[in-house]
């Protein structure tokens, strides 16, 4: 049985992702909890000065979203019905990502799966804050949907790497499990920096044609400004339905997310993108 937490604000972005999840997991016995996550800053100064210390504004916010995660359970069992998936509501009254991660211990989670509204809009940012934090500190991985993307089959699927380090099969292990269940092709994209030397290349060979069975490689030579349309280029061509990539600090990931602002570049994310943590 798989755990999934699904959180939501309950916005178009968030709930197409559920939407997502429902049928990339039709065939698999899992637990969604669908959290909610409410914080003290949503709610202006008067609102807080007028709350006695019974908690009333707690309680009042609390259960308006435990209402409408009931609600919306009840839409996902109606639209969704499968004996293999149990819906449990959580709500949290705390920072984002701290609440993300309590849920995560406390129940045991395998996979976060949120959603994003990519790099469209005013705010030219590739993901919201929010979904950026849980990627960089999440201990288990993380699927991030795009607005609007819908679940097609996962007949190709590409996973990054840039020679940082090797690979086992434990960090890898999500990533087979949805191979081998959706008959994937893999694609292995060798991402080759300036003055970076490809010598983990053939290791890298050896261990993924070891481990999977349907599996290519392409080297991509280029640097940090085109890291985006290099890998853009090749999702479009191939028709690749999902990337995968190991979140490890000051590696690839962080050249990708954090050392250059998203703002600086016309990037749009319009596949699901599997951030899996880096197992030491």
């Amino acid at each position: 049985m798989k755990t999934i937490l699904l959180p939501t604000d309950f916005s178009d972005n968030s709930l197409n992702a559920i939407h997502y999840a429902m049928k990339m997991f039709k065939n698999q016995t899992c637990n969604f909890y669908v959290i909610n996550i409410q914080r003290v800053g949503s709610y202006i100064t008067d609102d807080l000065m007028m709350s006695n210390p019974t908690g009333v504004l707690y309680d009042t916010v609390v259960e308006a979203a435990k209402v409408s995660i009931d609600k919306l359970i009840a839409r996902l069992v109606k639209d969704y019905p499968n004996e293999k998936h149990e819906f449990i509501s959580l709500v949290d009254y705390d920072n984002f990502t701290d609440a993300i991660n309590q849920a995560v211990l406390k129940h045991h989670v395998d996979l976060i799966i949120m959603g994003t509204k990519g790099a469209s809009g005013l705010s030219k940012k590739i993901f919201g804050s929010n979904t950026v934090k849980v990627l960089q500190h999440s201990d288990v991985p993380v699927l991030v949907i795009p607005d609007e993307c819908e679940f097609s089959g996962l007949q190709d699927v590409a996973f990054t790497t840039s020679f940082q380090s090797l690979y086992n099969m434990t960090e890898l292990r999500l990533l087979d499990e949805i191979i081998v269940k959706n008959k994937s092709k893999l694609s292995v994209l060798h991402v080759v920096l300036e003055n970076e030397d490809p010598k983990e290349l053939f290791q890298d060979i050896d261990f993924f044609n070891e481990h999977f069975e349907e599996v290519s490689y392409k080297m991509i030579e280029t640097n940090v400004q085109d890291i985006f349309n290099s890998i853009q280029g090749y999702i479009t061509n191939n028709d690749v339905k999902l990337i995968a990539m190991i979140n490890k600090k000051h590696s690839f990931f962080e050249s990708l997310f954090v050392h250059h602002q998203a703002e600086t570049f016309a990037y749009n994310v319009n596949i699901p993108l599997l951030v899996l943590p880096k197992r030491d």
